[in-house]
């Protein structure tokens, strides 16, 4: 059974989703004023493998992913270089989904816009301040946190370190954070009860969440930056507003680092995705971060991603070499027990969803086949080979190029067809199983044998 380090009671719980079979995820998105960097990699790239897990296991998750297309750092940008604010945003959303493309990160289900729900917004808050969670102030709108029935639950945090937040001499309490924003001039804004103003940053994951996932739901994502103060803001924020538990797990990755600091944009030290999609494929930009546990640290260097190229070599030259027997047909007599390694696997992804130790476990599997390929029979590769393409849908990595697959279908129909010219119906009945179990329909017709994906 699934197990997920949970940040919220900081232990391992077993995974049971609110509603049986069904998963409701937030991944908080990227502030659009500039390319991505490799760290927001790490991060989209984790979750990408989380989600794809959970559907493997079965459930069909609803992934919801947001853009802060308004923010300050978005309006000083658009200062910077002239262009308008929501220009600046759109060019860099777009330049999101390229990326996330060449990552072959799966798209979500929803990609809500603050600016597209600033009546929702301004709702909320409207309802926080009837409530008395929130006060008006100067055009501005606070949380009062000391109203919130419990704080710190997330970070653990002292409310004294809630002064960190914001100096504003608006404020009535140091800790108090903005709800709404009132606009300085020349700056964007739209209209509301307490003036023209903008959201401040933690609203807009509330609204947008509670709007496509409901008042109460499964996991919510991010790194382990966003902990305090944004997650934490959140969680006050949304269960004054819904009186109920804002979500049941939380989940956060770790850092990516260069030469052990936090890479960041504020710090000058980051690499774009594109960048180093310009040196490195992104298969392996993917086994790079798959081949650590999510909330571990990872060092970003050229050196640890020639590594991670070499890795991912190996086991494609193993594939290559499965199906290159699979294609001469000559097969031993030896057993693999590939069922064995598969369990294994899984058991690892379970244990907190550790993909280290999980291709760990593949690798075994490599260096046996390696030793003992030209003995096996052929269940063995072909099962070798369903396995292989099971982790390849979880890590979304590829292990053949583009039309292998394809390929080995085809020199699976040509064994199958020699074992009928033999009368040996019982090889072929075994393929066409196998086959089945990959997904492939065959049907035997007059013109030849045809096959397609179902």
């Amino acid at each position: 059974m699934l197990r997920i380090y949970n940040t919220l009671s900081q232990q391992l719980e077993p995974f049971e989703p609110l509603e049986k079979g069904c998963v409701k995820m937030y991944v908080c998105g990227p502030t659009v004023y500039d390319y991505c960097h490799v760290g927001h990699a790490r991060s989209y790239v984790c979750f990408d493998i989380i989600r794809r897990y959970l559907e493997f296991l079965g459930y069909r998750v609803t992934y919801v992913q947001n853009f802060t297309d308004v923010d300050d750092k978005i309006i000083a940008r658009a200062n910077e270089t002239g262009v308008e604010p929501g220009k600046l945003a759109e060019k860099f959303i777009s330049a999101f989904f390229e990326d996330m493309h060449r990552l072959k990160i799966k798209p979500a289900t929803y990609y809500p816009r603050v600016t597209k729900h600033m009546a929702d917004i301004i709702s909320t808050i409207e309802k926080l301040i009837a409530g008395g969670y929130a006060y008006e102030s100067n055009g501005s709108v606070y949380f009062s946190v000391k109203k919130a029935k419990e704080f710190g639950k997330l970070s653990k945090q002292d409310i004294e370190n809630m002064r960190t937040l914001e100096i504003n001499e608006d404020k009535r309490e140091p800790w108090d954070f903005a709800l709404w924003k009132k606009a300085k001039e020349g700056e964007i804004y739209w209209e509301s009860p307490w003036g023209n103003g903008r959201p401040g940053w933690h609203i807009e994951c509330s609204v947008m969440s509670v709007k496509y996932l409901g008042e109460n739901f499964d996991i919510h994502g991010g790194g382990m930056d966003l902990i305090f103060p944004h997650h934490e803001c959140e969680i006050l924020q949304s269960e004054a507003y819904t009186g109920k538990q804002f979500v049941k797990y939380w989940i956060h990755n770790g850092f990516l680092t260069i030469n052990k600091e936090k890479m960041s944009k504020s710090l000058g030290n980051f690499f774009t995705i594109r960048e180093v999609l310009a040196r490195y494929e992104p298969d392996v930009l993917r086994f790079f971060i798959a081949h650590a546990h999510y909330r571990s640290p990872i060092d970003f260097s050229d050196a640890a991603l020639d590594e991670a190229k070499a890795s991912l070599k190996r086991l494609r030259n193993c594939y290559a070499n499965i199906l290159d027997a699979l294609g001469k047909g000559e097969f031993g007599t030896e057993i693999l027990d590939v069922e064995t390694y598969r369990q294994r696997f899984i058991d690892r992804m379970d244990e907190d969803l550790n993909t280290r130790e999980a291709i760990a476990v593949l690798f075994e599997m490599v260096s046996t086949i390696n030793e003992k390929l030209e003995n096996l029979d052929m269940n063995s590769l072909a099962s070798a080979l369903h396995f292989f393409d099971e982790v390849s849908s979880i890590l979304g990595i590829d292990f053949a190029k583009e039309g292998t697959a394809d390929r080995f279908i085809d020199l699976l129909l040509e064994l199958r067809a020699e074992a009928r010219k033999r009368k040996d119906w019982e090889t072929a009945d075994r393929i066409r199983e196998r086959l089945r179990g990959l997904g492939v329909e065959i049907e035997d017709t007059a013109d030849g044998t045809k096959w397609k994906y179902v």
